[in-house]
Order: C-alpha cells, then structure tokens, then sequence
C-alpha cells in the first residue's frame, strides 16, 4: 500500500525509448514520482527524454547484471515497475542475437526474482510483443493464441512473457504481461519502418535526393531521390504509443494481475502508410518508393 500523502513511485526500465519517454510523460501528469533506469549512455543519448530528466530520478544499471536491478529495487523500493527495456529490432536480433536473449529475455527473469526478493508487493508491467505470434496459427490474435516465434527477439519475448506467468502463478506476484502490437509516435528511431517512411516523404518534400540519415547497411536511407523498401503489400496493425502506454498504466490499476493483446483490430499495409505519408506532403509515393527484395 502507498503512504497516505506520498506519491505512487515508478521505476521504468528504457526509459530513454520512445515508449518511456512517452510513459514517463502520462505517469508526471498522474503526479508520480518516476525513476528511469538503463545504461548511461543509452540515457544520454537520446536527446527527447533529457528534456524530462530535471522531473525525474536516474539509475543507472543493466539487465545484463542482476547486481544492478537487485540494487534499484532493494533501495528505490517501487510501488509500480514497467519493464520496456529490450533490444527491440527483430532484424538486428539475428545479427545481436545473444544480446537479444540476455537482454530481452534473462534480463526481465533477472527482474522479476530482483522484485520477488526485494519487493514482492510491488505491481509490474511487463512488455511483451504480438511478435512472439510469428506465423500465427490463427487471425485475429488474442491471448489465448499459441506462441509460434520466428526470430530471435520474439523467441527471447516469449521466454520473458512464459516467466512471467510462472513467477505469477508460484510466486503470487503482480505482474501483467502487454502483448502489444505495433505502436509508433514522432519518438521512433530511425531503424524502424514508418520512420524511415515519414523521413522519405520530408526528404521528398523538401527535394533532398541522398539524404543523410542511414539504414541497417550503413546506406543512405534516400538515395538517388528513392526509398527503398521490402514487401509493399506486407500487412500490420499499428496505433499510436501514447495510447499504448496509458493500457500499460491501466493494467496496474486492475485488481487482479492478467496479459492483455493491444492492437487498433486494423491491418494496414506498407502501400497504405506510403500513399498516406507522401500524400501528406502533396507527393506522388510511386515516383519516390521502391521494393527491393
């Protein structure tokens, strides 16, 4: 229980990620006392959460070291963990693959026991993805679809969610797992998809033909006036963060603890985001976009 007068404290594992900062955000307005936890050089680098940084408490720690997360939770004592740290590109997991797994899957375990030793009453998000659906055996998803993993980053997402659900039931812990599909905002960095496509429409606004900015290859994400992408008519739900981590919130508020599927229940292709974006900027998509296999 929280102390009558003292406000609800939250500890946020990346926090410097586009869904802490927006998080960290919807929690100062609910007057909370936030405390972000991650690698310094995570946190330092990323110019939208400093802004926050003279509202909030850092800790700074790794997943990859139970010391660390042992340490946070022992002397912050949290009434609310939310653990959106991950090593979060499903193309990079297969290059980063170990990482993947110590971080996005060991690092929530290590986690969870910290909270089961430390502060065992406290209530803890987990972010898990629709990612660990894969080849889903059916469609639309829900919570009771099985997990068919088909990338080293939903392998290790599934192994955190699976956890989770065993420290719940054995343990009785607070802990509710968000299986969110995909959420975006201007927080998005640039490896990720509808990025890449708002920055090609801006680039083709404002007649920028090799751009600056790179991809995964170490190439210009516009190049020769063109954005080159994969499988046009490739299919995804997406919605928007802000709305995803007011459900993160909420889950908390619940009386008891459960997973819960997020998603808008509406597909939208590549086609679609690219005519909408460079529509936007009165361009014509097809004289700017490529597919390449």
């Amino acid at each position: 229980m929280i102390a009558s007068g003292r406000k609800p404290r939250a500890l946020i594992t990346g926090v410097s990620g586009q869904d802490g900062i927006l998080l960290t955000e919807v929690l100062l307005e609910k007057g909370y006392e936030i405390i972000g936890f991650g690698r310094r050089a995570s946190m330092m680098s990323r110019s939208a959460v400093t802004k926050l940084y003279d509202r909030i408490e850092l800790f700074y720690g790794d997943l990859d070291d139970s010391a660390d997360i042992a340490n946070a939770i022992q002397h912050l004592y949290p009434d609310e963990v939310y653990n959106l740290a991950a090593q979060s590109a499903p193309r990079l997991s297969w290059t980063r693959s170990i990482e993947t797994g110590s971080v996005t899957g060991m690092g929530a375990h290590r986690l969870f026991e910290a909270v089961r030793q430390f502060r065992p009453d406290c209530r803890l998000y987990h972010a898990s993805s629709s990612e660990m659906f894969g080849i889903a055996t059916e469609s639309p998803q829900s919570e009771r679809t099985p997990f068919n993993p088909n990338n080293p980053y939903a392998a290790a997402k599934a192994y955190a969610h699976n956890i989770a659900k065993i420290y719940r039931s054995t343990h009785g812990m607070f802990i509710s797992c968000g299986i969110l599909f995909n959420h975006e905002s201007p927080y998005r960095s640039m490896n990720f998809l509808t990025q890449k496509v708002t920055y090609g429409a801006a680039c083709a606004k404002l007649g920028i033909r090799d751009s600056e900015a790179t991809n995964e290859e170490g190439q210009p994400i516009i190049q020769g006036g063109k954005l080159s992408l994969g499988n046009l008519d490739a299919a995804r739900d997406w919605g928007h963060a802000k709305d995803y981590v007011q459900a993160m919130w909420l889950m908390l508020q619940r009386q008891q603890p459960d997973d819960y599927v997020i998603g808008t229940g509406i597909l939208r292709t590549v086609r679609d985001l690219c005519q909408t974006a460079y529509a936007h900027v009165g361009a014509n998509w097809q004289e700017h976009v490529i597919s390449s296999p």
